[in-house]
C-alpha cells in the first residue's frame, strides 16, 4: 500500500488520513491503492460534511492530510489560491494576485478562468496562474517562497489558452509544459535547469497535456504531448528519446498520456484512439488505431482494458493489446468526465454536477448508480481520499464522505 494511503479503521468504518496531491492523484493516473468503496451512490450514503462557496475555475482540488487547497478566478480580475481546514471546510489562509486573462472566443464559452491543477509536495504548493506564470506557497500559511513568469523570463507570448498543463513533481525537480516549451526547474528555487521541444508559435506554444513520469524498455522518462507531439524525454537533460507527431484538431492533444509497460495511450479531437510502442532503441510505432476521438477526458487503466469517456459523450472500454472495442455505452453523457477507478470500480464526476458509479465490467457497461451532487457545471476533477470525495464545481467546493 503506497505510503500516501495511511487508514485508520475504526468500528463505524473506514476513516481516512489519504492524500490527493497532484492532477489526476497519487500516482498520476486516477487510480487509487484498492479501498473498498460503497456499492451504491444515494443521498442517504454520500453525506455532505461542509461545503464553501468560491469563484470559478478549472483546478482540481488538492488534498493534504490536514488541508484542501482550491484555486480560482474573482471578478475576471485576480487569482486566488486558498487553503480550507479539511476537518471542518474553515477558511485558513488566502493568497491572490492579478492575473486573470480571456481565452479565445472559440473556447469562451466555457469561462477564462484559471485551468492548472496545483502539485504539493508535503511543504509547498506549486500553482500555475494562466498568464504563464508559476507561484510557489508555503502551504502552512500561503506565504509566497519563489514566483517564474515565463513571458517575462523566456521572452515568450501569453498562451493563447493560458497556462493549462499541470505541474509534476519529482525529487528535487518540477516539471512544467510552460514558455512555449517543456522545462524542469528547480523545486527550491524555479531555476530552469533545462527545456525541451521549444515551440514559440502564438497557439500551438501553449500545451493542453500533463506530463507523466514512468519506465518504458527500462528507462525512467518524463512522457509528455505538446499540442502537435507524443514525446519521450530524459529527466536529467531533457534529450528527445523518442517522438511521434500526433494528428488532432486545432492541436486539441489533451488527453494525460497513459503509459501500459512499453506502450503509450492517448486520444485526440480529430486524430482517434491510438497505441504507441516503444523498443528498445527508443525508436516508436503506432500498433493500432481506432477513430473513436478522445477530447479531454483522460482514461483509467484496469488490467488489460482501458476506460475512456470521448469526444460522442459516450463511455468506451478497448483492450489495450490489440485496440478491440469491448463496448460503447448507449447513452451519451456531458462533455467532460473525470474518473477515478480503485481496481473494481471506477467513480466518474461528469461536468453536469453527476456522481456516476461504473462496475468495471470489459464484458459490457454496467452502470450501478448515479447522483446529482451539485447544480453547478463541474469541470474540476473529483478527488478522492479513502471515503472522502472532493468535488469542486463552478460556485464551490464541497467534501462527502461515503459510507454504506
Amino acid at each position: 500500500m503506497k505510503l500516501a494511503y495511511f487508514l485508520f479503521f475504526v468500528f463505524s468504518g473506514i476513516v481516512t488520513a489519504a492524500e490527493w496531491t497532484q492532477w489526476r492523484g497519487p500516482a498520476r493516473d486516477g487510480t487509487i491503492p484498492e479501498t473498498p468503496w460503497p456499492t451504491t451512490l444515494t443521498e442517504a450514503n454520500l453525506k455532505t460534511a461542509w461545503t464553501q462557496e468560491i469563484a470559478e475555475g478549472y483546478s482540481s482540488p488538492i488534498v493534504s492530510k490536514t488541508h484542501v487547497f482550491t484555486v480560482e478566478t474573482k471578478a475576471k480580475e485576480k487569482e486566488i489560491v486558498r487553503a480550507f481546514d479539511r476537518k471542518t471546510g474553515k477558511q485558513v489562509w488566502e493568497r491572490d494576485w492579478m492575473g486573470s486573462m480571456k481565452v479565445p472566443f472559440f473556447a469562451a464559452k466555457n469561462g477564462s478562468w484559471v485551468r492548472c491543477t496545483p502539485a504539493f509536495d508535503g511543504d509547498h504548493l506549486y500553482v500555475g496562474g494562466m498568464k504563464d506564470v508559476l507561484v510557489c506557497l508555503n502551504a502552512k500559511d500561503g506565504s509566497e517562497k519563489w514566483r517564474v513568469d515565463f513571458v517575462k523570463r523566456e521572452g515568450t507570448a501569453v498562451p493563447g489558452f493560458g497556462f493549462a498543463s499541470s505541474p509534476l513533481i519529482d525529487g528535487d525537480a518540477i516539471y512544467v509544459q510552460a514558455g512555449s516549451a517543456v522545462m524542469r526547474l528547480d523545486k527550491a528555487t524555479g531555476e530552469k535547469k533545462w527545456e525541451s521541444l521549444k515551440d514559440d508559435r502564438a497557439m500551438y506554444g501553449s500545451a493542453f497535456s500533463s506530463p507523466v513520469i514512468g519506465t518504458i524498455q527500462g528507462k525512467k522518462q518524463l512522457v509528455v504531448q505538446t499540442r502537435e507531439m507524443l514525446a519521450g524525454l530524459d529527466l536529467e537533460n531533457g534529450e528527445v528519446l523518442w517522438k511521434y507527431k500526433i494528428k488532432a484538431f486545432r492541436g486539441m492533444n489533451i488527453l494525460t498520456p497513459t503509459i501500459i509497460g512499453n506502450r503509450v495511450f492517448t486520444s485526440t479531437y480529430g486524430g482517434g484512439t491510438s497505441m504507441f510502442e516503444i523498443d528498445e532503441d527508443m525508436g516508436v510505432s503506432k500498433i493500432w488505431v481506432n477513430k473513436v476521438d478522445g477530447y479531454m477526458s483522460s482514461p483509467v487503466v484496469i488490467g488489460d482494458f482501458i476506460y475512456l469517456h470521448a469526444r460522442d459523450k459516450k463511455f468506451h472500454c478497448f483492450r489495450a493489446s490489440d485496440g478491440e472495442k469491448m463496448w460503447t455505452s448507449e447513452s451519451k453523457y456531458g462533455e467532460y468526465w473525470s474518473v477515478v477507478a480503485n481496481g473494481k470500480r471506477i467513480l466518474a464526476l461528469d461536468e453536469s454536477g453527476r456522481l456516476i458509479l461504473i462496475e468495471a465490467n470489459p464484458e459490457s457497461f454496467d452502470k450501478t448508480a448515479h447522483l446529482r451532487v451539485t447544480k453547478n457545471p463541474a469541470w474540476a476533477h473529483v478527488a478522492i481520499c479513502g471515503n472522502e470525495v472532493f468535488v469542486r464545481d463552478l460556485k464551490g467546493i464541497t467534501k462527502f464522505v461515503w459510507a454504506d
